[in-house]
């Protein structure tokens, strides 16, 4: 999850794209695509365009690779053969991976630590959210004992115009959530005093992805970031599964939305119909 960052250049103002979490306006702005990591093998960024995402920005980092701003892929995610070849293409709507969480009905156990209070004033907002649906999958805010999700912290500076605010995966081929989400503790992520809604959003934007949904407009980018987010996520056939019951027209205010502008968000009304389809 990417968001803007202004800086003051010789009397300028430049700022970034802002992917997934927001993209704020700026009159001044010129906005910069991401430079694709040169640190990734050609055969890795293949498998990733097989895997259906976009390659654009693709990055190594601990335990992958980090693509569409926000979503770790694991070098077994990238191995895997799918067993829903289903995707389509140039429509909006919400969006799961091929592996989704099985056991139903079942509490995923959700673990904090080393984050300040914002974080886990946030974790334990995004938990209200999706509990307060009624779905088969609830969430439990535990201090101790195994978790299946683990929020933690990383310290990362702005690159190139962007801050990344938090990152995450999708469920293993075995039916369990992804284990972690990890969230920027970097001053210009989410300031010195972060406001506890936007940081529940980005947590409950990422812990979508760990049961298993996509960017809503992971076709269009454009839709949710601007002209610098343009750009079609993956068209490999494989990697995005459309819910039935959602719209296939641009679907404003989204969790999902690959770019917000970066304050309160939570689920619309047809995220929930998504969510009660699959869970």
């Amino acid at each position: 999850m990417f968001r803007q960052v202004t800086r003051t250049i010789a009397g300028c103002l430049v700022a970034g794209a802002c992917f997934t979490a927001c993209q704020k306006e700026n009159n001044d702005a010129v906005q910069q695509q991401p430079a694709q990591a040169s640190t990734v093998p050609q055969e890795v960024l293949q498998q990733i365009t097989n895997k259906g995402f976009n390659i654009a920005g693709a990055r190594k980092v601990d335990g992958g690779y980090l693509v569409e701003g926000d979503i770790l892929l694991s070098t077994q995610d990238l191995a895997d053969v799918p067993t829903t070849p289903n995707l389509r293409i140039a429509e909006v709507e919400q969006y799961r991976t091929n592996n989704l969480v099985t056991g139903l009905p079942r509490v995923i156990r959700v673990r904090v630590t080393g984050l300040g209070t914002a974080f886990v004033q946030g974790t334990d907002l995004a938990i209200q959210r999706y509990n307060n649906l009624g779905l088969r999958i609830t969430f439990q805010r535990v201090t101790s004992g195994t978790a299946n999700i683990t929020i933690s912290g990383f310290y990362q500076g702005p690159s190139g115009g962007f801050i990344t605010l938090g990152s995450s995966g999708f469920p293993t081929s075995s039916g369990n959530p992804y284990s972690s989400v990890s969230m920027n503790t970097h001053p210009q992520a989410y300031g010195s005093n972060p406001n506890v809604n936007y940081v529940g959003s980005v947590i409950q934007h990422e812990i979508g992805h760990c049961i298993g949904f996509r960017h809503t407009d992971y076709m269009n980018r454009a839709f949710s970031c601007g002209s610098a987010g343009a750009g079609n996520e993956g068209s490999a056939g494989i990697g995005a599964v459309p819910i039935p019951g959602t719209p296939t027209g641009p679907d404003a205010a989204s969790w999902m939305l690959a770019c917000s502008n970066g304050g309160n968000r939570t689920f619309n009304a047809n995220d929930i119909i998504a969510l009660n389809y699959l869970y």
